[in-house]
């Protein structure tokens, strides 16, 4: 059985696009920016500011009750219940420690019968001092050394997982060049069960 090792963030769910949607646009409601402009993440120098105030609003909202009511990608949550049965799943994302609790309930509330092991690498945050065993998600999985397949939408990351040997998926975002919608990008998935 094939193990997949899924991002969580903009992967399982839309963390950007209802942060920007529920937050971003409220408070600066004289934005001009759509989502589909979020050409690069972070996305602070296209907001016109810095990473700092990015990162504050964005860990703000995923510690808000708004963050609570993220749905899962819907394409993914119905390829879970086709298809999920045929491999094992695991979470891996970088996230903020201060934030990674409620992404823990989150994954394990919409995707528990099938992913049964959360991890994340700790996003780097200003004055945070916390024990580094993994720099990244490459040097975790390095470690791990059971990931056959890896979902995510970091080109950067996908890059460095292939050199590990890892199978790799790109999760169509923005911010990435996979053109592909999620259906036809899932697919790929269910391709690996025959």
């Amino acid at each position: 059985m094939l193990t997949i090792v899924w991002d969580v963030d903009d992967v399982l769910n839309e963390l950007t696009k209802y942060w920007f949607e529920k937050t971003w646009i409220k408070l600066n409601p004289g934005c001009k920016i759509t989502y589909k402009d979020l050409i690069e993440n972070p996305p602070h120098k296209i907001l016109g500011v810095s990473l700092d105030e990015y990162l504050n609003s964005l860990d703000s909202f995923r510690l808000s009750k708004e963050a609570e009511k993220l749905e899962p990608v819907l394409e993914v949550i119905s390829w879970f219940k086709e298809y999920g049965h045929y491999f094992r799943h695991i979470a891996l994302t970088s996230a903020p420690i201060i934030s990674v609790h409620s992404s823990a309930m989150w994954v394990l509330r919409h995707f528990g019968c099938w992913i049964r092991s959360f991890n994340f690498v700790p996003s780097e945050r200003k004055d945070l001092r916390i024990p580094i065993y993994d720099e990244n998600k490459i040097n975790f999985l390095s470690w791990f050394g059971k990931a056959d397949i890896l979902i995510d939408d970091n080109a950067s990351i996908i890059a460095s997982a292939m050199r590990l040997n890892i199978k790799t998926i790109l999760f169509p975002r923005p911010w990435n060049d996979n053109n592909k919608t999620i259906h036809e990008t899932l697919e790929l998935l269910s391709v690996s069960i025959y």
